[in-house]
């Protein structure tokens, strides 16, 4: 580790093979935690190239425990983290919009690391029990479209480095390689970034895989479409800067996204959003990540016909249907 950490002072980069090697020794136990703290440390100070990120994937996929959902043509849709906003958990309650929409729904993820609340802090504030056997999984997209996996679960490298994520408190690269690192290998994926040079790299990574994806970041450094400032979209047939008022929707204030302090805080306005009882502004906000996720998954539609189809999930009820399903049958 001494000499690939003097290579990365020295402002080295690795190829993919030497990145996939050290994350696996990572995960391996080989370093103790000062060690992996000065590698992760390095890539706060300098962008991550394309080679690293792809061999830091490599590893994690390699070692992850393979769960076969490919018939259902699932979506993920998830964010880096690491923007610093603290917002409620706008991409998981996204996911049980396209559930309740009639999509097959795959999210991959965790605890919140920079945030009081992740994927995972919320859907366990529900009672929900992870699971990574696969019978369980298919019973859940069976029932209610949408199925969670806790990474922790399926990938031991993530597990590794709980601690030292949370002790660190800041962005990771681990930040970077969740989104790429759904055992299921979606067919389709929703990413949000908060930056542009990630914007960037995480459409040149996709272009060469084999997943339909779109990347979305809000240019006022949200890593999700905040509707506070305009925002950027990729997707393999277009790239474009949209504002909130040219899809339909009011702009939102940094406040009116705020989880709030606690856990049970964002987990409180995650409920109000799926109950349709949240404000205006919360509930825009996931209607237009869920739109821009449904366009993923069907390039023909218009976006205006992708947030009609969101807002009719909410409203009729159909997204807090699926959620009510997937909790008795993960409880």
């Amino acid at each position: 580790m001494k000499d690939l950490l003097y290579r990365l002072f020295d402002h080295q980069y690795l190829g993919r093979e030497e990145a996939q090697k050290a994350l696996v020794d990572i995960a391996e136990g080989k370093y103790n935690s000062e060690q992996v703290s000065a590698l992760i440390t390095v890539f706060l100070m300098r962008s991550i190239s394309v080679d690293e990120l792809s061999g830091f994937r490599d590893a994690l996929l390699s070692m992850r425990v393979p769960v076969d959902l490919s018939e259902y043509k699932p979506i993920d849709i998830v964010g880096t983290g690491g923007d610093g906003k603290n917002t409620f958990n706008i991409s998981t309650a996204s996911c049980f919009v396209l559930a309740g929409a009639g999509y097959n729904v795959v999210k991959h993820g965790n605890y919140g690391a920079t945030s009081v609340s992740g994927a995972s802090n919320v859907i366990e504030q529900h009672g929900v029990k992870f699971t990574k056997d696969v019978d369980k999984l298919r019973e859940s997209l069976d029932t209610c479209r949408m199925a969670y996996l806790h990474a922790p679960f399926f990938n031991p490298a993530m597990k590794a480095v709980a601690s030292i994520r949370k002790n660190l408190g800041i962005r990771t690269f681990f930040n970077l390689l969740g989104p790429l690192a759904n055992p299921v290998m979606p067919a389709y994926q929703l990413l949000g970034v908060y930056n542009l040079p990630l914007f960037r790299l995480y459409s040149y990574t996709y272009q060469s895989s084999g997943t339909r994806f779109g990347v979305v970041h809000s240019i006022d450094g949200y890593d999700e479409i905040s509707l506070t400032s305009e925002f950027k979209v990729a997707m393999p047939e277009k790239e474009k800067v949209y504002t909130p008022e040219m899809i339909g929707l009011k702009r939102c204030r940094d406040e009116d996204l705020y989880g709030g302090d606690t856990p049970e805080a964002a987990s409180a306005i995650f409920d109000r959003v799926l109950n349709n009882t949240a404000t205006e502004a919360q509930r825009d906000c996931v209607i237009a990540n869920s739109a821009f996720a449904i366009q993923v998954i069907c390039p023909e539609k218009s976006i205006a016909d992708c947030i009609s189809e969101a807002r009719e999930s909410l409203q009729s009820g159909k997204a807090l249907s699926a959620l009510k399903k997937f909790i008795t049958v993960n409880a």
